[in-house]
This record gives structure tokens, sequence and C-alpha cells, in this order.
């Protein structure tokens, strides 16, 4: 109660503020959208789960691109890919993130890429990330890093044969031995892996702290000044919490590769080749270093498993995809190897697989919100500084307009034939736009090909069967920045004895 008449404070200064500068700044020019209330806006309106399609239904009312007030703050929401565009091509005024002061700030996680602010850090983030693992106009130092993919993705198949019920646990120690390989040179170990189990939970932390609206210290920056005992303020107590976790995700990673390096003993990495003329290195350097490093895995991480497990619900669903992906497999393979990147190439509908599985599934449904860096216009709106811009990527990939039956996974749509040109490549939607595109995109692709091909070549995937009653699962988003399928039960087994000993014998 103590905390009301500064909140009640803060909602009428923030609101005169809005006032003001509505009547600046062509307030008339804004994007269309829900009128709102007196004083706090469209607050009202937010939905409290699944927002993108809430934003989806605004956008088939108001048009591709609309705006709300929340408490004064202008947030502009983008339903339409062809707008998107619009922002991408003004990338340099429009990749500001906003600021969180708990996800942020208190917690940490505006030292790493997703939300540190946009200057001259951030260009150093992405240089480091482009030199390893590709940038958006070059991929080709990801091919460096096909072989630990390949090696990792066979421990998975070999994890997933002795204990299928853990498939979600199995594709976190995927991707987790894939990122911690490249960045530390740390291979991860079977069964608990005190590394992964570290920045999971330091992820887990992220998604929590970002939730929009759970924290009120976001909308009032002050109450992080006001004195812990008030009624009110236990956030500070787990901000403090977690922030350790943050601290420890960057650090403990980084000092393993050191003691490594130390000893003569690292394997090339990130960190290992980075840290090899270390004497002409700042200490602004090193803290570059260490923070990028944490974020290969804090922003790839969720980002793939979330993929590759809708990949496995899709199969579920849709046996006729599987057959007919694996046929393809068993056509230009057969059944003596493994699948590699070498045959990539010449498989083209596990290939429109990915993308559809990129499309279906929205690992981010809304991505992380940018923001405006100065006055600009878009469509024919005014976008003022400051502003929030939200991408509803979700509403963009299942836009009927652009994609036929968009609930139906469908691979054929990314096949392009005779009379019938491919759909719109989902991943110019689903990894974002601006300066802000996801860097490790082609290491996400990269990972689900991978996941793909080497799964449906050896495994059959099934429903799970209780009382002699099929299980159907059901394909829907949880809510959070980074999304997943809700938990779903099936079955995975080996095509055939061949299937075993190629799972067994590649290690």
């Amino acid at each position: 109660m103590a905390l009301l008449p500064l909140v009640t404070l803060g909602i009428g200064l923030s609101s005169l503020w809005f006032f003001v500068q509505s009547k600046k700044s062509k307030r008339g020019n804004l994007p269309p959208g829900p009128k709102g209330l007196p004083l706090v806006g469209n607050v009202a309106d937010m939905p409290k789960e699944k927002e993108w399609v809430t934003y989806a239904e605004w956008g088939r009312k108001w048009g591709g691109i609309l705006s709300v007030n929340l408490l004064g703050q202008v947030m502009v929401i983008v339903n339409s890919a062809d707008i998107m565009d619009e922002f991408d091509k003004r990338g340099a005024i429009y990749s500001n993130r906003p600021t969180l002061e708990m996800g942020g700030g208190l917690v940490g996680y505006d030292e790493t890429l997703v939300l540190i602010p946009y200057g001259s850090r951030f260009r150093t983030y992405r240089k480091h990330f482009s030199r390893y693992i590709g940038n958006h106009g070059s991929p080709k130092p990801i091919q460096n890093i096909y072989p630990l993919i390949e090696h990792e993705t066979r421990r998975f198949l070999k994890r997933t044969l002795g204990k299928h019920e853990d498939l979600m646990a199995h594709l976190r120690k995927l991707a987790g031995g894939i990122i911690l390989g490249l960045t530390y040179g740390y291979e991860v170990q079977d069964g608990e892996d005190p590394y992964v189990n570290l920045i999971e939970g330091a992820n887990d932390n992220f998604n929590a702290s970002t939730v929009p609206g759970a924290f009120p210290v976001d909308f009032f920056p002050i109450l992080k000044s006001l004195p812990e005992w008030l009624p009110g303020m236990g956030f500070m107590q787990q901000a403090r919490s977690w922030k350790k976790d943050t601290l420890a995700m960057i650090e403990v990673p980084y000092e393993y590769t050191k003691k490594q390096i130390a000893a003569g003993t690292a394997v090339p990495s990130f960190l290992s080749t980075s840290l090899e003329d270390e004497k002409s290195l700042s200490a602004d350097d090193i803290r570059d270093l260490k923070c990028t490093a944490a974020s290969m895995y804090g922003g790839g991480a969720d980002t793939t498993v979330s993929a590759e497990y809708a990949f496995f619900l899709a199969m579920v669903l849709h046996p006729e995809v599987q057959k007919k992906a694996q046929a393809e497999l068993d056509s230009v393979i057969g059944s003596g190897r493994l699948p590699t990147f070498a045959d990539q190439p010449h498989l083209p509908y596990i290939n429109a697989v990915v993308l559809e599985a990129l499309r279906w599934n929205s690992v981010a449904p809304t991505g992380v919100p940018h923001t405006a860096i100065e006055d600009g216009e878009i469509a024919g709106y005014f976008i003022p500084k400051g502003a929030m811009i939200l991408a509803n990527l979700w509403g963009m990939l299942h836009d009927s307009e652009v994609y036929p039956d968009p609930f139906k996974f469908d691979p054929e749509r990314h096949i392009e034939t005779t009379g019938k040109p491919a759909q719109r490549d989902p991943r110019k939607v689903c990894f974002g736009f601006g300066r802000r595109i996801c860097p490790g995109m082609y290491l996400a692709e990269a990972s689900l090909f991978s996941t793909v091909a080497t799964a449906l070549a050896v495994f059959d995937i099934e429903s799970a069967v209780e009382n002699g009653v099929p299980i159907v699962p059901v394909h829907e988003n949880m809510s959070g920045i980074i999304s997943y399928p809700k938990p779903f039960k099936c079955v995975i087994k080996p095509r055939s004895q061949r299937a075993v000993s190629l799972i067994l014998d590649e290690q």
C-alpha cells in the first residue's frame, strides 16, 4: 500500500508527459490503434498471454502497422513483413533496445548482446560474432563449425536411442554441446552437466525477468531507489539472486577456457583464439569478449531448441511429411551412413522441412522490442523518438495471404516448381530485422538441418499410445519472449537394426 501514491503520481506524470509530447510531435500522424482510456492509455487492452494472437487480430482491424499508448510510452506494433522491410532499410535509427530495468540493469542482461544499447560496444559484439560464425552477408565461417555440429548431433542420436522420453533434455544438451564447444572449447558431459545447467538457469532468469508488465520497476525506475523494507520491494532481492547467476554465466566458463590455455590443453574456440594475444587486450576488450561469449549461448540455445522440439512435434502430427522426407534420404544417401552437410545441396525436401519448421513454430513470436533513436516516418506514419517497435513475427509467418493454410505443416510451400513459385522465405522474417537481426542465424539453421536430417535417417517419430489409444498432441505455443511448443509425448524408435548400428558406431 505504501507504493500506491507513488505509482499514482507516476501514472499521472507519464500521462501528462505523453499529452505534451503528442502535441509537439504530430500525434495525429501516429499509426492507428485501439483508443484506450485517459491517463493509462491502452494498458487495459494489452493481452496477458499469447499477445501475438491479439496483435494479429488488431492488425486485421487497423492494418499492418498500429500503435498503442502504455502509460505515455508509444508502442508501434508491426504485422506486415513489407512494413518490417521498411524498418529494416532504416535500421540505423530503429536498432536500439528499450531500457528494461529488471532484466537489463538489475539482473545484468544489458551487458549481453540481446539488450545492450546500440552503439560502439554493440558493434564490437557483432564483429566478434561475424568473425566466428558468419554474418548477414557472409555465412562462410559457419562451415568451419560443421564437424562440431555433426559430432554433437551424433551424440544426441545415441542419447535419444537410450531414452527417448527425455527428448527435451537431449535437445538442450545438443544445443549446449555445440555452443559451449565453439565458444569455450568445452565438451558437455553425459548426464547432468554443470555448465549447461548454469547457463540454462541464467536463461530461465532472463525469460522471467523480461516478461512485459511483470515488474513495476520497468515502468517506474524510481522504485529501485526506495528502501527495500517497503511492501512490494521484494523484486530487489530476486534481482540480486538472478544477477549472481548472470555473472556466473559470464565468468565461470571463461575461467574454464583460461585454465585450459594456461595448461596448454585448450582446443580451438572463439575464446581461445581471441585470447591468443591477450597481452595486447585492454580490460574493456576482455570484458567485451566475456560478454560476447556469454551472448552466444544465451542468444542461441533457447531458440534452436524450440525449433528442434517443434520439428519432432510436426513429425508426430504429419506422418506423411516424415515418410516423404525419409524416402528422399534413402534415395540420396541409402542406409549405409548418416547424412552430412555435404549432402545438403541434394536434399531439397529436407531443406524445405527445415524452413517450414522455422515458419510453423515461431521461436520468438514477437521478437525483442526495438526503440527509435530519433524521429522518423514509416509507411506514411510518424514514429517518434523513443517509441518501442514490436514486430509480430508470428503474425507475419501465419498470414494466410502469404502462406495459404498457415497452420498446416507443409514443406511443399518452400519448393519452387514449374508454374508454382515458392512462398516467401520465412528466414527473412523469423530472424528479426535491422542491425538487430539474429547474428546466430546461420548456426541455428545449420544445427536444425543436422538434427532434422540425421533424426529422420535413423528414427521413426510417432504418437505415444496409452491404453491402446494414440495420444494426438496439439501445437500450441507457450507465452514468453522465447516460446516453446507445449510439452508433448511421442515415441522415437530406430527404423531398423542397421540404424541402431549407425547410431552406436559413429560416435
